[in-house]
C-alpha cells in the first residue's frame, strides 16, 4: 500500500527516498506500462511546481505518448523534433530553462515554461523518454538532473529484465 508522503528533508534525501519508493513499486512487476504509470504518478506527487510528467515510448518511427500525469498531451513526436525528440536523437538528457528559447519547441501545454527530458536507454538503444514540464522558468537544475537520471536508471534496469526475458 502506498501512502502520500510529505518530502521535507534536504533534496538529496528527498530524491533518494523517492528512488527507493520507485524500486519498491516496480520490484518484481514485469509490466512496463504499469511501472511507467506508477513512476509518473510517483513523480507527480513528489515534484513541486510541475504541470506534466510522463513517458513517450519509441514505436516504429516516432515517440508515442505513454503513461503520464497532467493535461492531454501531444501524441506523436518525431526523432530530433522538440525537446523530447532531441533527447531521443542525441541519447542525452535535455535540461531546458526556457522552452520558448528552444529552437523547434513543440507546444503541448502553453503554460509550460521549462522542461527536463531523460532518455530511457537499454543496451545502447533508446526505448523512450521521461518528460517533465513546469510552468516556471528555470524550474530544473543539476540536482534534478542527477537524481532524475538515477530514477530513470531504476526503470531501465527493470525494463532490461523484461527485454531480455
Amino acid at each position: 500500500m502506498f501512502e502520500q508522503k510529505t518530502y521535507s528533508d534536504n533534496r538529496d534525501i528527498q530524491y533518494n527516498t523517492v528512488i527507493k519508493q520507485l524500486e519498491a513499486l516496480i520490484k518484481d512487476e514485469p509490466d512496463v506500462t504499469a511501472n511507467l504509470a506508477n513512476a509518473s504518478a510517483l513523480l507527480n506527487q513528489f515534484l513541486d511546481d510541475i504541470n506534466w510528467v510522463g513517458f513517450y515510448l519509441w514505436k516504429d518511427t516516432e515517440l508515442v505518448l505513454g503513461p503520464f500525469q497532467g493535461l492531454p498531451a501531444c501524441i506523436r513526436i518525431p526523432s530530433g523534433k522538440g525537446v523530447c525528440g532531441t533527447a531521443y536523437a542525441n541519447k542525452q538528457t535535455m535540461l531546458v530553462p526556457d522552452v520558448n528559447q528552444f529552437p523547434g519547441h513543440i507546444v503541448c501545454d502553453a503554460n509550460s515554461q521549462s522542461e527536463i527530458v531523460i532518455p530511457l536507454i537499454i543496451n545502447n538503444k533508446v526505448y523512450g523518454v521521461l518528460d517533465i514540464d513546469s510552468p516556471n522558468l528555470n524550474r530544473f537544475d543539476k540536482v534534478d538532473k542527477k537524481y532524475l537520471e538515477k530514477f530513470v536508471r531504476v526503470i531501465e534496469q527493470n525494463m532490461l529484465e523484461t527485454v531480455i526475458s
